[in-house]
Parts: C-alpha cells; structure tokens; sequence
C-alpha cells in the first residue's frame, strides 16, 4: 500500500465562538492548499480511498483533494484522536489518503516507520504537509518515501496550468 498521511490545511484560530472540531479553513489555508493539491498531481499522486477527521477543517482539506481521489472519502473519528489498530484494520485500498490533525499524524507516521508505540511525534506536519509511506499499514512495516512540506507542493505546481 502507497500512504499519504496529510495535516488538514491552515484553520481559522481558535475561538469562544467555535469548538476545536467546528473551526474551518482559513481563506490563506483554502487558497495555499489548493496550490500544494496542484504540486501532488504533477507527481502523480492519485489515490482510490480517502479517510479523513470528521473535524471540519480535516473535511474541507479532504474536499480540496477531489482532483487526485478516484475513489470515495469517508470520515473516520479514529483520525480525530491518538492513532490505533482500529485505524489501520480499517484502511482499504492501494493508494490511500488519511487526512488528520497534530500530534496524531505525526504519531502515526513514527509508529507506521519504527514500530515503537506512539508517544509523542519525532514528525513535525505543518499545516498542509504530506507525508508518503509504503508498505504494510501496520506498525513498523512501512517506508517513508518522502516528508513533503506544503511550500515544496505548492512550488511544484507553479506555472502549471490546471
């Protein structure tokens, strides 16, 4: 299995107004994300499954992903929380997409690379980074392929024409 655990893209702050699970993405967020989706299809990145936080930010994220998803997305609460087995047994597909939040992702990717249980992360996603593993989505049994900074993606697709 190809894996690309993906940060949801810039969110709008905090607030008394909004729950954690209730703040979208910024305006700068939509825009910036969008260009690094751009920078994923020049690598030809496509995946046929998608899970992602039903968190909104992690959903709208997952919406802007729609130009590399032959297959269906589905929200997943175990991407709302520390990574788990339940996770893992539950992802389908060749290619496939997680698109979450810190420290979960990061966690995620420590314990899918090095086995070791995850407390704390040694991966530091900023806001719109990829994350591409291969192997067994089990812990310890994938690669890192590339840790891909959301400025490299949106680099990638400048001057493209899309």
């Amino acid at each position: 299995m190809e894996l690309f655990v993906i940060r949801h893209a810039i969110a709008v702050p905090g607030s008394m107004r909004l729950t954690d699970a209730d703040r979208p993405l910024s305006p700068k967020g939509r825009t910036r994300f969008a260009q690094a989706v751009i920078g994923l299809q020049c690598l030809k990145v496509r995946f046929d499954r998608l899970y992602h936080s039903p968190w909104l930010r992690a959903v709208e994220t997952a919406e802007l992903l729609a130009p590399v998803l032959d297959g269906k997305a589905v929200s997943s609460p175990a991407l709302a929380r520390a990574p788990s087995q339940d996770l893992l047994d539950a992802l389908v597909g060749a290619r496939v997409a997680l698109v979450g939040h810190e420290p979960w992702m990061g966690e995620l990717v420590a314990w899918l690379t090095t086995g070791a249980p995850p407390h704390g992360s040694v991966f530091a996603f900023k806001r719109g980074g990829v994350a591409w593993l291969e192997g067994q989505p089990q812990p310890g049994r994938m690669m890192l392929q590339a840790f891909l900074q959301p400025k490299v993606l949106r680099k990638l697709g400048e001057g493209t024409s899309r």
